[in-house]
């Protein structure tokens, strides 16, 4: 083992939790937690939705105060008591939805609301300005400081947000799912930048998510929370993918195997013919069997969000035609599929998915209020009859609530997502699209999301599963059709489907595009040399 790493291992803790509790009208958020980073380290914080990693980091940015426990700071205490002194104490937070102001420009954000050097009694932005720049020349931010951060990609603004923490002189940054909405290449390039940060510039990094071959590959050492408590921690090294996934779930976790079979003999239930909306889709032609599980992936923009959108009535072809049970199909709007037999489950659960301030029994009977009137001529539903169904569905689907009651913003992640695929089954939809189905859950929660799609699947209702995760679509499709820039790039079946092929598929379209590019700038040079 390298001697630096060993000092590093060894050294007083940066950071030190001993005994936190916190509780919520008596329920345990936090339950006798001891927690430490070191700094020059990345620390993975994992666990399911309600785990209490949010409670243990607010507790460390002083948005809460603990019931009890006591906090170390390169080994004497302190108290956290609010928000400024954790700052002071060079403790810096990137939540998932930034907290930039997209309208300001670079400099701006990273020097919001901290102390300028003022000259005749102004904002000396020249000296601010080399001041941030020594900033992000350290984290190889590659834009004019002068640029609005509307206009920069996500991995770009997550840099500014680092750069935000260096300028402030952070010893300690927390990251709360950094890579949600990043490309391969742009994780990669945050990855570096991570690495960098702690090797060289001795900064100490808790970094959250719930993707566990990324917290493997760039985390020093794991911990794992479980109902408020710290059920696992060692170094990465010394710990499984298995044994983090049961750690997390709290029980043994099957694997997902390869289901992959033909369905070219059943009967086909959805065919699309040369649709295009004139916008993002362009020209795509594919069928789906009935009881088939077809992956849909591609890179963000590629387009399945709105090809998804069109079979469901939200967006319209303009070119092509579709077909749903060998009859022509051009849905005026979502009620027209819904009448079909399609369901969707949206990207955007909460804010597509939900009715966020009703509770579990309300969300899980929206589709379903012409099926729950007792006589159809009259404006009134059953009570007793959608109680009935919310509670079958809540056994049937493991759905984790006291009470059908219970507030919708009360269930984890994977709950939520439960509710959102359980409210479409009481209409017996023949075809479930699913746009990123297991996005924000835990692994539990994904194991028995995977399981109820397969379920389904053997009953004859087919599924489209639009996925960015490359890692679920083997396991999970029998079929998987990659769309680049708004096309279908290719198709892959049985042995065929691996995350390799996906991402070779998914780039495929750029690489030409690339090549091409570049021949043009060159016959463009050529141009202008003669």
């Amino acid at each position: 083992m390298d001697a630096l790493y060993q000092e590093k291992i060894d050294a007083i803790p940066l950071l030190e939790l001993e005994g936190i509790t916190k509780a919520y009208a008596g329920v345990k958020a936090l339950n006798n937690v001891s927690f430490r980073v070191q700094s020059g380290r990345v620390h993975g914080l994992i666990g399911a939705n309600g785990a209490g990693k949010s409670t243990l980091i607010k507790v460390l940015a002083g948005v809460e105060m603990p019931d009890s426990g006591v906090i170390y700071m390169d080994g004497e205490q302190v108290r956290i008591a609010n928000p400024h002194i954790s700052t002071m104490l060079g403790l810096s937070f990137i939540h998932q939805e930034l907290s930039l102001i997209e309208h300001f420009n670079v400099i701006e954000n990273i020097t919001l609301g901290l102390p300028k050097k003022t000259k005749f009694g102004l904002i000396d932005w020249q000296y601010m300005r080399k001041k941030v720049q020594n900033v992000i020349d350290r984290i190889n931010l590659k834009v004019p400081l002068n640029t609005p951060v509307k206009e920069l990609s996500i991995a770009d603004q997550w840099l500014v947000s680092i750069g935000r923490a260096l300028f402030q002189n952070a010893k300690f940054i927390a990251m709360d799912e950094p890579t949600a909405s990043l490309s391969e290449s742009e994780v990669a390039m945050l990855f570096e930048v991570i690495r960098d940060i702690t090797i060289n510039q001795n900064i100490a990094v808790v970094y959250v998510s719930h993707r566990l071959d990324e917290i493997m590959e760039i985390c020093d050492e794991i911990t794992v929370m479980k109902d408020g408590q710290k059920v696992l921690h060692s170094s990465t090294n010394q710990m499984s993918k298995a044994e983090i996934i049961d750690s997390i779930a709290g029980f043994h976790v099957a694997a997902l195997k390869g289901k992959s079979q033909n369905h070219d003999d059943e009967h086909v239930i959805l065919e699309l013919d040369h649709i295009s909306d004139g916008g993002k889709v362009k020209d795509v032609s594919l069928k789906l069997h009935q009881g088939e599980i077809l992956g849909l992936s591609g890179l963000v923009g590629a387009g399945r969000t709105e090809l998804a959108q069109i079979i469901f009535g939200v967006k319209h072809q303009i070119k092509g035609n579709m077909k749903f049970n060998n009859k022509d199909f051009n849905p005026e709007n979502p009620m027209d599929a819904i009448k079909r037999g399609i369901a969707l489950i949206p990207e955007d659960r909460r804010t597509e998915g939900l009715i966020l301030n009703k509770n579990v029994n309300f969300n899980l009977n929206l589709p379903n209020l012409g099926l729950i009137r007792p006589f159809k001529w009259l404006p009134v539903i059953s009570l007793k009859r959608a109680s009935k169904i919310s509670r079958e569905l809540i056994q049937r689907l493991h759905i984790k609530t006291n009470t059908e009651e219970a507030p919708i913003l009360s269930l984890s992640g994977g709950n939520q997502q439960k509710v959102v695929i359980g409210k479409w089954l009481e209409r017996n939809p023949e075809l479930v699209i699913m746009d990123e189905p297991t996005r924000g859950v835990d692994v539990g929660a994904r194991s028995e999301i995977y399981s109820i799609i397969i379920e389904m699947s053997k009953r004859g209702i087919s599924f489209l599963i639009i996925s960015s995760d490359v890692e679920e679509l083997p396991g999970l499709c029998d079929r998987v059709i990659v769309m680049v820039e708004g096309r279908v790039s290719g198709e892959l079946e049985n042995t065929m489907i691996t995350k390799e092929a996906i991402l070779k598929l998914s780039f495929s379209n750029n690489d030409k595009k690339l090549h091409n590019d570049g021949i043009a700038q060159n016959n463009l040079n050529e141009a202008n040399l003669r």
